[in-house]
């Protein structure tokens, strides 16, 4: 006889999946963030990796999101000096620049 499975079940509409307790932490690391992580797959295999954890999409995600903010707040600056409350293209590119220390 098997021992018992040590896990999750989620009830999703109207199927139940089973997690293992390994799954049950990245799916709480993957709700916690505003980006998704199959994206994430897709830039790291476009950057020449045959292969890609879930834990590294994940960072990813989370190191994308941290500069993302850092920008916005930036542009954000930029947008309020010129007096707009309106965030334009060209406020993110100033600001992408500036916080990437990108020169154009």
């Amino acid at each position: 006889m098997r021992p018992p499975k040590k896990g999750l079940l989620l009830k999703i509409g109207t199927s139940v999946k089973y997690f293992s307790v390994r799954k049950e932490k990245m799916v709480s690391l993957t709700m916690e963030g505003e980006i998704k992580v199959a994206p994430m797959h897709k830039l790291i295999k476009r950057g020449g990796a045959s292969r890609v954890s879930e834990e590294g999409a994940i960072a990813l995600g989370e190191a994308l999101e941290e500069i993302g903010i850092k920008i916005a707040k930036e542009a954000m600056d930029y947008a309020r000096h010129a007096g707009r409350k309106t965030i334009k293209a060209r406020d993110i590119e100033i600001a992408a620049q500036k916080v990437l220390g990108r020169s154009s």
